[in-house]
């Protein structure tokens, strides 16, 4: 009887487990795993910081990943959908939301609304993105990628930067 009343426990505290694990309750992580960053901050203001690397101060999003630019963007309007927008998730807000730079961080902020509604953040009159290949905070792989360089301070790409395409996706 003990036996049977332990196996029932288990499975009972077993059924808990699973129910837990796929509760509606609980939402999916929105990076979409390790290397992808959150695109959207939810809403609200986000806060965006500067690091050092060897390309110079870049900025980064709030989670301290890497932020970058389209050099065939414009304040207004970005070229970076579909497949594009997957690879370099661009950094959004909520409906009425904002961005605000972090210490060390000087220039304009501003955003657009992109082709989906979404609204994304733009910096220097140039919209901000992600690269998905960015496994931590502070990598910078995306440079010089498909148009794409970091996004620095001073409100433009980083030195050495490529010439602008739109993107091939």
């Amino acid at each position: 009887m003990r036996v049977l009343r332990s196996i029932a426990t288990l499975v009972l505290a077993g059924g808990l487990v699973v129910a837990g694990c796929t509760s509606a309750a609980t939402p999916a992580p929105s990076s979409g795993g390790p290397t992808a960053p959150p695109s959207s901050a939810g809403g609200g203001s986000v806060t965006v910081n500067a690091l050092s690397t060897t390309l110079g101060m870049v900025l980064t999003g709030p989670t301290g990943m890497t932020l970058y630019i389209h050099a065939g963007d414009s304040g207004t309007s970005s070229t970076c959908t579909g497949g594009c927008a997957t690879a370099w998730p661009p950094l959004t807000v909520g409906a009425g939301g904002a961005a605000m730079g972090g210490s060390g961080v000087t220039g304009q902020f501003g955003t657009l609304t992109r082709a989906d509604g979404s609204i994304q953040v733009t910096y220097a009159g140039m919209p901000l993105y992600y690269w998905q290949a960015d496994a931590k905070a502070g990598d910078t792989t995306g440079q010089n990628v498909n148009g794409f360089t970091v996004a620095t301070v001073t409100g433009g790409g980083a030195a050495g930067s490529s010439q602008p395409t739109k993107p091939g996706y």
